[in-house]
Order: C-alpha cells, then structure tokens, then sequence
C-alpha cells in the first residue's frame, strides 16, 4: 500500500470514528444558537486531519496551543496542558486558572491517552510523533486527531517561506473551523494591534539571540522573529540565513556588530545569563550593543507564533522607543 493510501485509509477510519462520537455542546466561546459543524477536514502539516464533531476533550501542547484556545474562550474543552514554555499572559491568566498541567515536557502516549482526549494541539510538529506523545496515525487510530501549528510545519512543501501576520490569522479561522467558534473578533483585534506598530523612522540593525553558548540559536529570516523584526522596521543581521531559527557563530556575530540585541528570556536560559556571557565573551564585548546595554528582553513562549505574536510586535516596538530609537 502506498504512504497516500495509508493515509486515505486513516483518514476513513477516523471519519467513522468521529462520526460516532456524540457531538459536543456549546462551550465557552461557541454560541448555543450554532447548528451542529459539518465535518471539517483539513491538510495540516501535510497530514489529512479530519473532524466530524467540535472537540470536547483537548490536550494542548506547547503554549502556543494553549494560550490560542484560551483566546478563543475555549478554556473549558482543555483536559490537560502540557510542555509550556512560560506563564500565561495577564490577559488570558484568569481562564487559565486550574488548567491541569499534564506535564512540564512532552507527555508520553500513555499519559496522554490516560485522559481519554479526543483532540491533540501540538505547536511544535514533534510533539506528535513516536518520540513524542505519539505518531498522528496511531493517535487518529484511537479516535485521537491532532493538529499542529501551520508555522511549525516542517516539510519543505507545508513550511511557512517566509511567515507573516496572514498565516497566522489562517491559523486562528481553521482553529475557529474545528471547535465551531467565531474567530473574526480576535482576528479584528490582532489586525487593529499590528496596523497601530510604527516602524522606525532609521536603519537599525538587531540579533534575536534565543540561545547557546558555544555559538548562537538565532532568529533567521523566515519565522516568527523575522515577521516581528520586519514590523517594527529592525534589519535582521541574520536575514540571509533561509530558516526560521538556526546557529550563527559569534564571529559572524561581532561582524555584524549590531546596534540591538533582542534576548530571548527562559527559565532554563534567562536574558540575565545571556548578558553575562556576552559581556564574559571576548568576540562579543565589544559590540556596541553590549558595551551601551542596548537589550530588550522577550518571553520565550511569545517568541514562537501565535496569538502573542501581535502584542509581542508592540511590546517590542515600545521598548526600541525607549532605548530612544524614533518612530
């Protein structure tokens, strides 16, 4: 049997599956005036995902998944969070009290099936995978669909070439498509965050410093950094690097020399220890970034696309006007 036949066969057996599910009622975030959703089927990743009734029982993974149902009002259908990359933001910090946090990496396939979900949302394409909390066809199998964030698609021929605002609003209507809620408020709001962003009015030249020590994880050309540098007007000095994240070395680095460092702030990594070792570094001591502590700090999880993707713009616009940067 070929891979499209094996897949077309899944794609049937969780049709059937689904189809004898018992459709769920309205949650937070869906109207009690909706008719029941048509089965939604959609390429994600590559991957036919296929669902014949709005999920009841999710996992999100990631918290890009999780902070995107949350601004949904889909709170209530989450049974399990898992791998989160920081706090929830003040704004969604209240629906997200008592969200049970199945673990702080990726769950394995036993836990996650151990709270019966009908839905996986992965933000990374890893986390459903044999090394992870389980491969897609396997979990589809059990009645499991899953579906991963369109910006993490990995695959050449499903990879975002260069990520903007409108992949992420599609995102968010497929989101809205699968749990049969209305998403054009939140797109509307996300739109209105981005037109308000002023780029600035010169030539400044930025490094997004994620991580390593040895060498540099950098925000390249293609992912969500990009699409954020791009916006408030900074020139990525890794924008010849075709990827969304990849290592630069530090000598490329102090080439570079440029005028700001965005640092990537984690519990495991934090912007704290970055500076350190940037001021410790004999290649890097000496840019002018470093020497005049022209920083600005982003919360690792708003780093990866998503909902926090338009406020982080702002965020991040606001800090380069207080470093003195005109607009």
């Amino acid at each position: 049997m070929s891979a499209f036949q094996r897949r077309l066969s899944a794609t049937a057996l969780i049709a059937a599956t689904l189809a004898l599910t018992a459709c769920a009622g309205p949650g937070a975030g869906a109207s009690a005036e909706r008719s029941a959703p048509s089965t939604v089927s959609i390429d994600n990743c590559g991957f036919p995902l296929v669902v014949a009734a709005a999920p009841k029982r999710v996992v999100t993974i990631k918290s890009t998944s999780t902070e995107m149902l949350l601004a949904l009002g889909l709170q209530d259908r989450i049974v399990g969070t898992a791998f989160a990359d920081g706090p929830v933001p003040r704004q969604w910090a209240k629906a997200a009290a008592g969200l049970p946090a199945l673990s702080d990496g990726v769950p394995s396939e036993e836990a996650l099936l151990a709270l019966h979900p009908d839905f996986v949302y992965a933000g990374w394409e890893s986390n459903v995978s044999a090394q992870g909390a389980g491969d897609r066809t396997s979990l589809q199998s059990l009645g499991v669909a899953s579906y991963v964030s369109p910006a993490a698609c990995k695959e050449p021929a499903f990879e975002p070439k260069r990520l903007r605002f409108a992949d992420i609003y599609r995102e968010i209507r497929q989101v809205g498509r699968i749990f049969d809620v209305d998403t054009s408020k939140l797109i509307a709001e996300q739109e209105r965050e981005v037109a308000s962003v002023r780029p600035l009015a010169e030539k400044v030249t930025a490094l997004w410093y994620s991580s390593g020590t040895d060498a540099p994880y950098v925000g390249a050309d293609t992912g969500a950094p990009a699409l954020i540098m791009r916006t408030v007007g900074l020139t990525n000095v890794a924008a010849d690097i075709k990827d969304t994240w990849a290592t630069m070395s530090w000598e490329a680095v102090a080439a570079s020399d440029p005028d700001v460092i965005v640092l990537i702030d984690a519990s495991w990594n934090t912007a704290e220890q970055k500076i350190r070792a940037l001021q410790d570094n004999p290649a890097t001591s000496g840019l002018r970034a470093v020497r005049d502590q022209r920083f600005v700090v982003v919360p690792f999880a708003a780093s990866q696309a998503g909902v926090r993707t338009a406020p982080e713009t702002i965020e991040l616009s606001d800090a380069l006007a207080a470093l003195g940067y005109a607009r």
